[in-house]
């Protein structure tokens, strides 16, 4: 089968080499799937250039998240059997035909979705959940400032704060991408490059954004200490623009708001009782019609770099798929 690995790491993508290699038989509590698609995340470009806080060991293929069909199972898995359609959550591993993946990772994928749709949704929307229901405890009512909201992560905060009843307050940097967002249900949407500050306090009637959801950091957090609500709760998701941002602490006790970090996949894996809810709550939802990610393009194997690439330049909307 075929894998696209890394070799050696690089601040350039393009170091990707298409391998052709044979895996093993699934061991104790594994399976080997076949799969058809995997979705890109910012995690898989900082992977590749040794900056994310996991790192494997080389050679390895990006590819958090993946769906396809199970070929075999190795000893003690009895929920999965060869020819069941799943979604599995991978750290690495997705850019390839085959793939060796934990049986508990692995979860049929929900009624309706087809293989694009149900790589693409786990990661985004679980981490949308995971910050505004278990980390920033949002409530029906309050209101929700998404930044990067036009990026999948940023959608899929969007969709789950519309979800629990919050008034959405989505950012980006191109009006274009913006209208997408809007079109989604977000309830005002501004441009960053023109500040947001003063309107996001024009629109709370001065009071700020009481939960502010930023996997930007940079500029944009440095911003955002700015218009937070008192009790208000700033979620760190991630760092896209590059900046890793601080804050003086007196600013969040004179403001009385909390920095909050947000890392869904290690909530889970911490508390795995907790994160097997958390799961079994996107599941449903996603079964139900309630939250679907938008698909902004797919590749061919053979093209994810360029895939990537499309996430690194800011080009995206939503997610982008690479196919099997």
């Amino acid at each position: 089968m075929r894998a696209l690995r890394v070799h050696e790491l690089s601040e350039d993508i393009s170091v990707l080499k298409m391998d052709e290699l044979e895996l093993p038989r699934p061991g104790k509590g594994q399976v080997k799937l076949q799969l058809k698609a995997c979705s890109i995340n910012f995690p898989d470009i900082l992977m590749v250039q040794g900056k994310y806080q996991f790192k494997p060991e080389l050679p390895f293929s990006p590819g958090m998240e993946g769906a396809g069909i199970v070929l075999d199972v190795g000893e003690g898995v009895t929920h999965l059997k060869p020819g069941d359609e799943v979604v599995a959550g991978l750290r690495i591993g997705g850019f390839a035909e085959e793939a060796i993946a934990e049986a508990s990772a692995c979860r049929p994928i929900p009624k309706g979705m087809d293989f694009v749709k149900a790589a693409a949704y786990p990661a985004a929307y679980l981490t949308a959940y995971v910050a505004l229901v278990i980390r920033g405890n949002l409530k029906a009512g309050e209101t929700l400032l998404v930044h990067g909201a036009s990026g999948g992560v940023g959608m899929a905060a969007v969709d789950v704060g519309k979800l629990l009843g919050a008034t959405v307050i989505a950012t980006g940097a191109s009006n274009e991408k913006l209208a997408a967002v809007k079109a989604r249900g977000a309830d005002h949407v501004l441009n960053v490059t023109e500040g947001f500050k003063d309107k996001v306090k024009d629109l709370t009637e001065g009071r700020g954004a009481d939960v502010i959801y930023d996997p930007v950091g940079g500029d944009v957090f440095d911003e955002s200490v700015r218009c937070i609500a008192w009790n208000g709760r700033l979620l760190i998701i991630g760092f896209t623009s590059g900046r890793i941002p601080s804050v003086g602490v007196n600013m969040p006790l004179i403001k009385g708001f909390s920095v909050v970090g947000v890392r869904a996949g290690e909530y889970g894996r911490r508390d795995p009782e907790a994160g097997k809810k958390n799961i079994e709550t996107i599941d449903k939802w996603a079964a139900e019609g309630k939250i679907a990610p938008y698909v902004c393009a797919t590749f061919p194997l053979e093209q994810a770099v360029d895939a990537m690439r499309m996430l690194q330049e800011r080009k995206a909307v939503g997610k982008v798929v690479v196919t099997m």
